[in-house]
């Protein structure tokens, strides 16, 4: 049968599925594109830390001879997974001299699962070291390669909005995966802390880590968090009620403490989000958090400093001259940070989360900044987390919406926040929403 889509690259997960099923379009078809996309743009996008493409076709290949009725619900499907998280057969370094040609010979959970639903496990995607730093790997935003894509999950979120690849893995400890989600024009999210395993993850934080997905539609966020198993309480089962549309909906509009950090992109996306919704029917109301989130800030740096003290103690022991200063700082505790402080924040946040649960759990979903603006120029940095951290130390379930655009045309993204352990509600809203922000927005990819 003939291929109903001139350039299978440009599929969305779902329908590249949809198409694989019905017998449509092959695996090695598909993957072919793809390998034919990064060939065009790699040079100019250089996304992956490690890429084999006949290893890519081979396992394709295999793929196709699966009778289809063993096959799983991601059969066929290429995930880019970022190089901090293990794959048995690709070697992870970590961007790290430490760790140049390191095969560890097992899954990451999480890729293990993709696998065993059928996923072509396509490559690893760049990262800045250990995910844990502010500068970026040679990895430039797709849509003007004179500024970043964001970190640390920079290959990721490049590659999705590049159209090479379909679906893409990273993680998030201050706003690694919302961050180049915004700056690539692409959705992202970032679920419950927990929702999904991270054993086979580097470890930066146990308390703030955790996995993130990229890709190009809200259904795919559905597909890729069905599988990982991140699933609701039932509706009459104490999980609030279901999304009935945007009309009538009531929606928190959450500046925070560092609303002064938002650049005149940011601000606009903020204002004509809420005006999108306001005329549709929506209610848009801005609300202040109570004093004490102010701390969260200040919280969330003393978290990632004192445990980065205790993460990356190996790596300094081993050769402290092959790693960045930034995290010899750490190790060393540059900062003076006490163990006193320490537990003040993690004491603090954590009475926190109920609180920002039941704030929450008031709308359909909280709707508040991704990025202080546009993705900023040069790739020495990877642009700023402020927006983020918050709500990864909350450990709030995520979405970043593409859509909108800052004064030099490149996109902005705004966020929905919901309570812990809703994320497929999330999910539900954001796939309203996106619709109008992207009819609505005023940015379309020109890729």
């Amino acid at each position: 049968m003939t291929i109903t889509t001139p350039d299978p690259s440009r599929l969305t997960a779902t329908r590249a599925l949809a198409l694989i099923r019905s017998n449509e379009l092959t695996v090695e078809t598909y993957a072919r594109s793809l390998l034919s996309r990064i060939e065009s743009r790699d040079e100019t996008v250089n996304a992956w830390a490690y890429l084999n493409p006949e290893f890519v076709l081979a396992q394709a290949r295999k793929l196709d001879a699966v009778p289809f009725e063993e096959r799983g619900p991601l059969h066929g499907l290429p995930v880019g997974v970022k190089d901090v998280i293990y794959t048995k057969d690709m070697p992870t370094e970590h961007n790290s001299p430490l760790y140049k040609d390191s095969h560890v010979p097992v899954d990451a959970a999480p890729v293990a699962i993709l696998r065993a639903a059928g996923s072509l496990i396509f490559g690893k995607t760049t990262t800045t070291e250990f995910a844990s730093t502010t500068n970026g790997p040679r990895t430039y935003n797709p849509h003007d390669p004179s500024r970043t894509p964001g970190g640390s999950s920079s290959g990721s979120g490049a590659a999705v909005a590049d159209y090479q690849i379909p679906i893409a893995l990273g993680t998030q400890t201050g706003g690694s995966t919302i961050r180049p989600g915004s700056f690539n024009g692409i959705y992202a999210v970032k679920p419950t802390w927990g929702a999904v395993s991270r054993e086979g993850l580097k470890v930066y934080s146990l308390v703030l880590d955790t996995l993130g997905v990229f890709a190009r539609g809200v259904e795919d966020l559905e597909l890729i968090l069905g599988v990982f198993g991140v699933k609701d309480d039932e509706v009459n089962g104490g999980g609030g009620t279901a999304f009935q549309g945007v009309q009538g909906a009531r929606f928190g509009l959450v500046k925070t403490s560092v609303w002064p950090q938002a650049g005149p992109g940011t601000i606009a996306a903020v204002e004509k989000a809420a005006a999108i919704l306001r005329s549709h029917g929506a209610i848009v109301e801005e609300i202040e958090l109570p004093p004490e989130f102010d701390n969260m800030p200040a919280w969330h740096a003393t978290i990632m400093a004192v445990d980065a003290r205790t993460s990356f103690l190996s790596e300094y022991r081993r050769d402290k001259s092959k790693i960045s200063k930034h995290l010899t700082g750490y190790v060393e505790n540059n900062e003076g940070y006490t163990r006193v402080q320490h537990l003040a924040a993690l004491d603090g946040i954590a009475l926190l989360r109920p609180q920002i649960d039941g704030i929450a759990g008031r709308y359909a979903a909280l709707l508040t900044p991704s990025v202080p603006d546009e993705a900023p120029v040069g790739i020495q940095g990877t642009g700023s987390a402020a927006f983020c951290s918050m709500w990864t130390a909350l450990h709030t379930p995520v979405v970043n919406l593409p859509g909108f655009q800052g004064e030099n045309g490149l996109p902005i993204g705004v966020s929905l926040v919901a309570p812990r352990f809703r994320d497929q509600h999330l999910l539900a809203v954001a796939k309203e929403l996106g619709k109008l922000f992207e009819e609505e927005g005023g940015w379309k990819s020109s890729l």
